[in-house]
């Protein structure tokens, strides 16, 4: 029989997670990308033997986004743009953890916490590169093609242009100040899209 647990994040305690990640970013900062992806993705094997509660799963989906997106040939994020992405991955590479995740069932809660404020951090990234791979599937289903290998392809440029500049528009209307600025849903931030499931993405989970 399932049980809902509902709790709240007061300010300070805010302040406290944005604070370890700001640590772990720091303590990560002469880690090259792909030290950092590949800490974020052994914490996903980590997590994906231990087979953790669905709160945790479905966080757990974000971190493969954004392993995606760092990875992702035809999305070719900026140099800027991948450092905002790099900040919330840099986490698990250097982040401590309050609960041990050889604990069961509660030892991904914490990084579970961790993964749904960056995410709020990064909503337009993860939305336009959501909506990115569903446009890339479809168009290559169209075209007949696999859409592993359609790389940076000319006809995905324009949609993926628009997209990132549609990102790029709303993370300024939002005015952050940094990473971990929008921290906590008075942000304003709605519900976070997860994984489309109609798009391919070169992550290397799926938590389902």
């Amino acid at each position: 029989m399932p049980l809902t647990i509902n709790f709240d994040l007061s300010d300070q305690d805010l302040q406290h997670f944005a604070g370890v990640v700001e640590s772990a970013r720091q303590a990560s900062a002469n880690l090259s990308d792909a030290q950092v992806i590949d800490a974020a993705t052994q914490l996903l094997k980590k997590a994906q033997e231990s087979k953790p509660p669905q709160f945790v799963t479905e966080r757990l989906d974000l971190v493969d986004t954004l392993v995606a997106m760092m990875q992702d040939e035809g999305w070719a994020l900026s140099a800027e743009d991948r450092a905002n992405v790099r900040s919330a991955l840099s986490y698990f590479a250097h982040g401590a953890d309050v609960i041990p995740d050889n604990v069961p069932v509660l030892g991904f809660i914490d990084d579970a916490i961790i993964i749904e404020l960056s995410a709020r951090d990064l909503q337009h990234e993860i939305e336009a590169y959501n909506d990115f791979c569903d446009y890339r599937q479809r168009e290559a289903e169209r075209r007949k093609l696999d859409p592993a290998s359609v790389g940076r392809a000319d006809w995905l440029e324009g949609r993926r242009e628009e997209l990132q500049d549609r990102m790029h528009r709303r993370r300024s209307r939002d005015f952050r100040g940094g990473f971990g600025s929008s921290f906590g849903s008075s942000s304003g931030y709605g519900p976070i899209r997860r994984y489309s499931d109609s798009g391919w993405r070169p992550g290397p989970f799926r938590f389902r």
